[in-house]
């Protein structure tokens, strides 16, 4: 049996007497830790196998404490550690059948060297184009005007960053309330920008010999990178004057 959830995930609230929930219910409970979580993101994962809510026999779905904490565990990993849905269904599945499953981490990498992030588990460092089309619900010919707006990019050989799965997800997202791929060629050049400025503070340590230097250089990374982002988020909600949970 899967641990519980750190941080909660509304898995306390699935029925600790039995009592089965509607999918709505389900959402409410997982948005605590999950904003973004959306009924259609919930029925993928179970179109993917990575979770078996019950059904009535008008066809609703019914889900069990069990499968809350399921979610979590999904949604968690594909947040903290951008891990495809493969991956995780495969640790999720050795867990229960209590073997030893060390969580798989993804390898980023950064001008053709791994960054230095030590781990016990297997890394998962790219992921293909069939996987990435599955896991943001897409056809070929919308990753590829995706592609051509270079919101999403294979590296060279083909495969993708692991965390095209993220944004491939997100561009899916935003499209549900009409905002199309040309309308987020302006967030992928901001964004660019950013990572232009992170780069030029960076770049004199990612350069040293020294290889202590050089990983402090990716910690530093991941520090203005964390920095930017919130920083971004907070002006777009003071330009839009509303508050995220």
């Amino acid at each position: 049996m899967l641990q519980t959830p750190r941080g909660g995930a509304g898995a306390g609230t699935a029925a600790a007497d039995g009592v089965l929930m509607s999918i709505g219910t389900v959402l409410t409970a997982l948005r605590d830790e999950f904003p973004d979580v959306t009924i259609s993101k919930i029925r993928f994962l179970e179109s993917e196998g990575l979770i078996e809510p019950q059904r009535t026999p008008s066809g609703y779905r019914k889900f069990s404490a069990r499968d809350v904490e399921r979610l979590g565990h999904v949604l968690r990993m594909q947040r903290d550690h951008y891990l495809p849905l493969k991956v995780i269904r495969e640790h999720l599945d050795a867990m229960e059948r209590g073997e030893a499953a060390p969580l798989p981490t993804v390898g980023r990498q950064r001008n053709g060297e791994h960054a230095l992030e030590p781990s016990d588990g297997p890394t998962v460092a790219r992921i293909g184009r069939t996987e990435l089309l599955a896991a943001a619900g897409i056809g070929e010919s919308e990753l590829e005007e995706w592609e051509s707006y270079g919101l999403v990019m294979p590296l060279e050989d083909g495969v993708y960053d692991a965390e095209a799965a993220t944004v491939a997800a997100l561009v899916a997202e935003l499209g549900r309330f009409g905002i199309e791929p040309r309308h987020l060629r302006v967030m992928k050049t901001a964004a660019d920008r950013e990572a232009g400025l992170v780069d030029q503070v960076v770049a004199p340590l990612r350069r040293h010999r020294n290889p202590q230097t050089r990983a402090h250089a990716e910690a530093r990374t991941k520090e203005l990178a964390g920095l930017a982002v919130r920083l971004h988020a907070a002006l777009v909600q003071t330009a839009l004057g509303v508050r995220l949970p």
